[in-house]
C-alpha cells in the first residue's frame, strides 16, 4: 500500500506554484522547522487556505525561519503547540545547555539527551559539535544508530535546504559530518565513565531512550535534558512535573535521582512567533490545531483582540463553517490606472501601493474576463451610443438686483470656494464649472426677488454637485 501511495508522489520546489486543474494549485514555503518542511497554499479559484502543519519562526544553526508572503488567504490553518510560551534568548539558553552539560561530565557523570530523530537531534549535534572543538574535550558523544542517522544522512545530501551559514561552511567541511559524535552501541548502556548520549524517541515513552534512562536514573551524578515538548502521561512529561517514582508498564518502579532539567530547543513556533506569521501573511480567519485547549483558548482571545479576525479551535472530529467573501479578479489596462493616479486627489506622481484608490469605469466582460476600463473606450468597443444621466435640483434664492449681478456674484463665491475647477460664465448668465459637470440655470422674473435656479450634474461628479448647492444655500439662501 506504501509503494502504492509513494508512485503518486509529486516532489515540490519551494514558492513552485502547481497548477493541478484550472481550479487547483497549490504553492509551497519555507517552514523552517525539520529539513524539507513546507507549508502550503491551497487555491481554489478565488479562495485559498494556508495549511502550516509544524514551523518555526526563529532560524537556529542548521536551519532558517519561516517565511510566507503576504497571500491573504481566506483560511489560515495553523499548529499551536506553544500557544502561550515565549521563549527567551536562544544564545542565552546554548549557553546554559552547554555548562550544565559540561559540569555533568566534570562531575563523572552521564548526559541522557531524548529527541526525535530529525531536527533537534541534528541541531544539538552542531552545537556540541562546536563546542567540543573550541574546549577540546575528549569525553565521547553518541547519537542513537537507525533513524537518527539515515535522518543526518539526508542533511548531508540536502545541504541547499539548510541555512545560509551551512551552505557557506559546505565548501570547505560539511556541518554534518562530525569529527566528536560516533554511532551508539548499546553495551556502552553500561560503560564506566562520562558520556552524552542522543537517544530516540523524544519523550522517553519507549525504544532506547528509555532503556538507557532506566540503567541510569538511579545515580545522582547523571543528567536527562529533555529539550522539546512531552506530551501530557509520557514518563518524560512526569519526570519534567517532578515525579521521582516512575511506575513502568509492567508494574516495575523506579526511582529517580538523576538531574532533570528541561531547555526548550523545540522547532515549534512560540506565542510570538504564530503572531508573527499572522501578520505576515494576513488571514480572514484563522483555526488553531496542534496545542493544548486551555492554552489555544488563551491565544485565541489573543489573535480575535489584536488583528480583529474570527479565530476557531475546533476539537477532534468538529465540523468548523467559515463564510468567506471572494474576490472578483478584473483586468485593468496600465495606461488607464495611471490616468486616474494623475487626475485623483492624491496629487502626487509616484503611486502609492499600500493605498486604496477609487477607481471608476466600464466593466466589460471580454473573452470570459471582467476589464476595466475607461467609458468612452467600452462604448466604442461595443458599439453603443453614449447616454448621459444628469441629476438636477430646483433652488430659490433671495438676491436683491438683476440676474446678470446675481450670477457674477455666484461665480465670485465659486472661484473663491473652488480652487481646482473651471468656471465659466455664458451669455445667458448660466454658469458651467468643469466642463459641463455642474451647470447652473436661472429662471423667473428680473424683478423679482426671488431667483430660481435649476442647479444639474453628472453621476461620476455627485460629490461637487453636493458641494455646490451648499455654498449656495449657505451664500444667498436668506
Amino acid at each position: 500500500m506504501i509503494k502504492s501511495c509513494m508512485k503518486k508522489v509529486v516532489a515540490v520546489n519551494l514558492h513552485q506554484t502547481v497548477q493541478v486543474d484550472e481550479e487547483l494549485e497549490i504553492k509551497a514555503y519555507y517552514a523552517g522547522h525539520v529539513l524539507g518542511a513546507a507549508m502550503f497554499q491551497i487555491k481554489v479559484g478565488n479562495q485559498s487556505v494556508v495549511y502550516t502543519g509544524d514551523y518555526n519562526m526563529t532560524p537556529d544553526r542548521h536551519l532558517g525561519s519561516a517565511w510566507i508572503d503576504k497571500c491573504q488567504p481566506d483560511l489560515l490553518i495553523s499548529e499551536s503547540t506553544y500557544a502561550t510560551t515565549i521563549r527567551d534568548s536562544k544564545r542565552c539558553r546554548e549557553r546554559d545547555f552547554l555548562k550544565k552539560v559540561h559540569d555533568a561530565i566534570d562531575k563523572g557523570g552521564k548526559v541522557l539527551i531524548p529527541v526525535f530523530a530529525l531536527g533537534r537531534a541534528q541541531e544539538l549535534c552542531i552545537l556540541l559539535e562546536t563546542y567540543w572543538d573550541r574546549m577540546n574535550l575528549k569525553v565521547p558523544i553518541y547519537f542513537s544508530v537507525g533513524l537518527t542517522e539515515k535522518a543526518t544522512n539526508y542533511y548531508k545530501l540536502f545541504i541547499t535546504w539548510t541555512n545560509q551559514k551551512i551552505k557557506n561552511t559546505f565548501v570547505q567541511r560539511n556541518m554534518f559530518e562530525f569529527q566528536h559524535i560516533k554511532p551508539f552501541d548499546r553495551v556502552y548502556i553500561d560503560m564506566p565513565g562520562p558520556m552524552v548520549v542522543f537517544a530516540t524517541p523524544g519523550m522517553l515513552h519507549g525504544g532506547l531512550s528509555l532503556q538507557i534512562f532506566k540503567k541510569w536514573c538511579g545515580n545522582e551524578n547523571n543528567m536527562v535534558i529533555m529539550p522539546g515538548y512531552c506530551v501530557s502521561g509520557t514518563i518524560g512529561w512526569k519526570i519534567l512535573n517532578g515525579h521521582r517514582k516512575i511506575e513502568l508498564e509492567n508494574r516495575q518502579t523506579i526511582e529517580v535521582k538523576m538531574t532533570v532539567q528541561y531547555m526548550s530547543f523545540s522547532a515549534h513556533a512560540d506565542a510570538k512567533g504564530i503572531m508573527q506569521l499572522i501578520r505576515q501573511c494576513q488571514p480572514r480567519h484563522i483555526v488553531l490545531v496542534h496545542g493544548e485547549a486551555v492554552k489555544m483558548e488563551f491565544l485565541m482571545k489573543k489573535i480575535e483582540q489584536e488583528f480583529g479576525v474570527k479565530c476557531y479551535m475546533p476539537a477532534n472530529g468538529e465540523t468548523v463553517s467559515i463564510k468567506s467573501v471572494g474576490n472578483v479578479p478584473v483586468d485593468m489596462s496600465l495606461s488607464f490606472l495611471t490616468r486616474k493616479h494623475s487626475t485623483s486627489e492624491l496629487g502626487d506622481s509616484i503611486p502609492q501601493p499600500k493605498k486604496s484608490c477609487l477607481v471608476q469605469g466600464a466593466l466589460v466582460l471580454k473573452e470570459n474576463r471582467l476589464v476595466l476600463m475607461q467609458p468612452q473606450k467600452a462604448i466604442e468597443e461595443l458599439g453603443m451610443r453614449e447616454h448621459v444621466i444628469r441629476f438636477t435640483s430646483n433652488l430659490t434664492l433671495f438676491f436683491d438686483g438683476p440676474t446678470a449681478k446675481l450670477s457674477d456674484s455666484i461665480v465670485k463665491v465659486l472661484q473663491e470656494s473652488l480652487d481646482d475647477c473651471a468656471i465659466q460664465q455664458g451669455q445667458d448668465n448660466s454658469i458651467s464649472i468643469s466642463d459641463n459637470a455642474i451647470l447652473i440655470k436661472f429662471s423667473g422674473s428680473e424683478d423679482s426677488r426671488e431667483k430660481k435656479l435649476l442647479v444639474s450634474w453628472v453621476l461620476q461628479d455627485e460629490e461637487l454637485g453636493s458641494e455646490v448647492l451648499q455654498l449656495l444655500r449657505g451664500r444667498f439662501s436668506s
